[in-house]
């Protein structure tokens, strides 16, 4: 995760470097392949993600609380 900010440091500059980074074993997404980045904001400041019609598997969000409770 810290190569991952290092990275985008020196090749975008510090204003573009993330403040965290999650290095995490899936990412919920529709079923046409899209990632949700709402589903992952709302994980990530620990918000409710709201309804999910169109996620590919449900259960992908429940994983990523528990990892990032974990990390």
């Amino acid at each position: 995760a810290d190569f991952a900010s290092e990275h985008v440091r020196q090749t975008l500059g510090a204003i573009a470097s993330p403040g965290m980074v999650y290095v995490v074993s899936a990412l919920p997404k529709t079923r046409s392949g899209k990632i949700l980045r709402r589903v992952l904001r709302s994980i990530a400041e620990g918000e409710d993600p709201g309804d999910l019609p169109t996620i590919e598997d449900g259960s992908i969000v429940e994983r990523l609380r528990e990892e990032l409770r974990a990390s």
